[in-house]
């Protein structure tokens, strides 16, 4: 999960606690270092002191839509294991991927695809890029013969 579309539902959430501006800065920075250290657990723990009361309308519950939201991808917010491994934790790297994956090969001039032929390319292109190349070739021209 996008680090940067997580801290979306915390901002909201932090200006739903605290109303003074430095406050809400200050809460903001700690959940996201708690996030990137210490895991979720602490930031649910926080978020579910402060829940608005359940007869609060939906539009005007940040905290518990930012609860909800991140209780539901628990799974996808392991920051601390990406960090430590070295993986992005923003969407910034894949959604530029598209400029030097996609766009470098299929929009050669001249060039024109199918959709059918552009996704066996671009399947090929990410193949070889993610370092896969020699052995989705060593397999596929296995079967070919």
């Amino acid at each position: 999960m996008d680090f940067f579309h997580v801290c979306d539902y915390l901002s909201a959430a932090a200006q739903a606690i605290h109303s003074e501006a430095p406050a809400q800065q200050l809460w903001l920075q700690t959940q996201k270092e708690r996030l990137k250290t210490q895991g979720l657990g602490p930031l649910l723990n926080d978020l579910q002191a402060n829940l608005e009361p359940l007869d609060t309308p939906e539009e005007l519950a940040p905290i518990r839509r930012c609860h909800r939201y991140l209780s539901h991808r628990q799974d996808q917010l392991d920051y601390e294991g990406a960090i430590r491994r070295d993986l992005p934790i923003g969407s910034g790297e894949i959604e530029s991927a598209h400029r030097y994956v996609v766009q470098k090969r299929l929009k050669l001039p001249g060039s024109w695809w199918t959709p059918e032929n552009a996704e066996h390319m671009l399947a090929l292109r990410v193949s070889r890029l993610n370092g896969e190349w020699h052995s989705y070739w060593a397999t596929n021209y296995l079967y070919a013969t």
